[in-house]
């Protein structure tokens, strides 16, 4: 594997996803660039951000790498993070040092599958670090065959092949760890709530953890006490899933 000294100096640290959308009660790019710096504040070893715009003043505030991504979203696929070069040029022009996509085998816009579309930027950008976005072992394993330089299981639970999931896959990421880490940068990003469960991944072998909405989006943290304490009479995933 060869060694990225931006992403050595991740080791073992919290990076920290600071994104809103204009359907939230949070959103604004000015909000996200105060999670960005309080995440500075408190330690974290960097950050990850949606669309061009937030992307550019998260990087104006805050001195931390920054993996950014673009939600775009077609009425044909459930692919949406990253799915176009078009995306990837306008957030890496923003000021992003590492591009997080879709690394799926879920088909995208064009027909394709997602993960297809790895090899066409690495082309075109080779300096430039790729998080896979991935949700099973056969993915991730494609995507570092294909070049990607971070994989991580953000996506499991949230394609429609694992959509039933509710929590972390300890024993799927351990095996991301013991099987890929030789030849790639293994993050856990997804349905991480609380420092034990980061201490978890780290554990198993994570080179870095992300966490997002458990630090950053305040509505789904109050909406998930709401949940137990109402006895379940309403599901604060279905406000996490829906489409932005």
């Amino acid at each position: 594997m060869k060694q990225n000294e931006m992403i050595e100096k991740m080791k073992g640290g919290l990076i920290v996803s600071c994104q809103s959308y204009p359907d939230e009660i949070i959103h604004s790019d000015e909000m996200m660039v105060i999670m960005a710096q309080a995440a500075e504040w408190a330690g974290a070893v960097g950050i990850r951000a949606n669309g061009p715009e937030q992307i550019r003043k998260i990087k104006e505030k805050v001195k931390l790498p920054l993996i950014g991504l673009y939600k775009m979203w077609f009425d044909n696929t459930d692919v949406f993070i990253t799915p176009t070069l078009q995306g990837a040029r306008d957030i890496i022009e923003a000021g992003c040092d590492i591009v997080a996509m879709d690394c799926t085998f879920q088909i995208n816009q064009d027909g394709r599958r997602a993960i297809d579309l790895l090899p066409e930027f690495k082309k075109e950008f080779p300096d430039v670090p790729v998080f896979a976005d991935v949700s099973t072992i056969e993915e991730a394993r494609e995507a570092v065959r294909l070049g990607a330089d971070i994989v991580a299981p953000t996506l499991y639970g949230y394609t429609k092949e694992t959509a039933h999931i509710e929590g972390a896959d300890y024993r799927m990421f351990g095996e991301f760890c013991r099987e890929l880490s030789k030849d790639a940068y293994v993050f856990m990003e997804g349905h991480v709530y609380t420092p034990e469960d980061a201490m978890k991944c780290v554990f198993l072998g994570a080179h870095a953890v992300v966490v997002g909405q458990a630090i950053t989006r305040p509505h789904l943290i109050a909406k998930r006490f709401v949940d137990l304490l109402s006895g379940y009479q309403d599901n604060w995933r279905k406000s996490e899933n829906v489409k932005h």
